[in-house]
């Protein structure tokens, strides 16, 4: 008989909560289990109880057996480390080195670098065979999660399942039949809350694979009866793009990772008009700190008091944030220092305020400095996806001898733009009159560019950067 669980906060003991796993199910592109088996089932051979106490890294391709994984591992390991598919693995051995990972599971046996001293273990196409962990003794894991740095080696967060899950209401089970999803990878801080959301809430979770389209996914997750499903901004505009939209009828849908604008919370209203549209903020770093669900951009200054459990605070224009869902620290030698002295984490988001209601403009570290003037991309962007023959646009900086650097913007029209005879120059022509209308001279873009799609990162953001 199964030895009942110590009183540590784990994965797997929570899981059982809320009446057991009955009818519950997790699934990815190529794979369904019941939970009951997932929680029951090994990926590793049975061997977890190897990994008893020990640092190890997760870097499988396939996220569903990453999912099993963290399920086998937490309460097992001291430390798991969640390495992102996108993530070169060059950079596995440093990252190795400031976790002291002593054994990593993959799906794959070209991992790049073999680093001496750590112990692998390649769940390939096995069965999954019955879990021998002993589960009567428990332990708090830490959880690792990788910034999405485009520079260097990424920095390493150390949250607990405790902080992870400081925004789900583990006390108000989910109502019967509801299904999560999200676009996000569960590797991902984003992908991660709706993985946590649904095992800690009682509901079953369809996950997406980087090996399918947008279209092919949604077309699955409305097979499997998604009820509730999440992603970036960008994420959702690529799939509105798609009429594979309409394969799914989710009752909630949620935007976070990026600063949400209202055009796209239209365009969601109007495709899924039954459901309930709420965008959330939240960093790897700071956690989740709010959700906004009156449908429009921005959130009201009200908010920054009244989040039971987390304080707000605009200082230096950006959002600062404290509570017991922030990160412990960063990890390794020379980490930087992830809170101020006051305990509070600098987002690096900037706020303006405006007529009663807050609005990000844009990140600190992405401003494009014209002729000595500020401009922040995701403002004109904001812009130019209010025009009704804009789906998304891109803005970024192009040097300029005489101010240094001036705005350009990449722009995907509506298909039926696109296709149609009107004249692209009158289309031009009419995005830069609504610029001029809105935007500082500084910050109209110097050029427009139609394009037939922007570049976005495994992590559902867009790339952004100089041309």
């Amino acid at each position: 008989m199964r030895t009942h669980p110590s009183e540590a906060f784990t994965l797997w003991g929570a899981a059982h909560e809320h009446g057991g796993v009955s009818g519950r199910f997790v699934a990815g592109a190529a794979a369904r289990l019941p939970l009951n088996e997932m929680l029951n089932g090994s990926v590793l051979d049975g061997r977890g109880e190897e990994l008893r106490g020990r640092s190890v890294l997760i870097a499988t391709r396939d996220q569903f057996l990453a999912s099993m994984a963290l399920i086998e591992l937490d309460g097992i390991a001291r430390r798991i480390v969640l390495y992102p598919p996108d993530l070169p693995f060059e950079l596995l051995p440093a990252v190795i080195e400031a976790a002291s990972v002593d054994a990593v599971v993959a799906d794959r046996s070209a991992m790049g670098p073999q680093v001496p001293r750590v112990q692998y273990f390649l769940p390939y196409a096995r069965e999954i065979v019955p879990q021998q962990c002993d589960r009567s003794v428990q332990v708090a894991t830490e959880w690792i999660l990788l910034t999405s740095g485009t520079l260097g080696i990424p920095k390493l967060v150390v949250h607990n399942l405790a902080s992870l899950a400081g925004a789900i209401n583990r006390e108000n089970p989910a109502a019967p039949n509801v299904v999560w999803s999200t676009f996000y990878d569960i590797r991902r801080y984003g992908g991660l809350q709706i993985f946590l959301r649904a095992l800690l809430t009682g509901s079953s979770l369809v996950l997406s694979s980087a090996s399918e389209t947008a279209p092919a996914f949604m077309k699955r997750a409305g097979s499997l009866g998604v009820t509730h499903i999440s992603g970036t901004p960008t994420h959702w505009r690529r799939a509105l793009m798609s009429s594979s939209m309409h394969e799914m009828a989710p009752r909630y849908v949620r935007l976070s990772g990026e600063i949400c604008d209202e055009a796209v919370l239209t365009q969601l209203r109007s495709t899924y008009p039954e459901a309930q549209i709420v965008h959330a903020f939240a960093t790897t770093e700071a956690g989740v700190a709010f959700e906004v669900k009156d449908g429009r951009a921005g959130f009201p200054v009200g908010v920054l008091e009244s989040m039971p459990g987390v304080e707000m605070r605009i200082e230096n224009q950006t959002l600062r944030v404290r509570s017991s869902r922030t990160a412990t620290r960063y990890l390794g030698d020379r980490a930087p220092v992830l809170k101020g002295p006051d305990g509070f984490v600098d987002t690096g988001d900037l706020i303006e305020q405006r007529d009663g209601r807050c609005y990000f403009v844009g990140r600190r570290d992405g401003l494009i400095n014209v002729g000595g003037l500020k401009v922040h991309p995701e403002e004109v962007e904001a812009v130019i996806n209010g025009h009704p023959e804009v789906f998304m646009s891109l803005v970024k900086t192009k040097k300029n001898p005489v101010t240094g650097a001036v705005v350009v913007a990449d722009v995907v029209l509506r298909a039926e733009s696109s296709s149609s005879v009107r004249d692209p120059r009158s289309i031009r022509n009419d995005i830069l009159l609504c610029c001029r209308r809105s935007l500082s001279a500084h910050k109209i873009p110097a050029a427009i560019n139609f394009v037939p799609e922007l570049a976005v990162a495994e992590s559902g953001k867009m790339l952004r950067g100089h041309v």
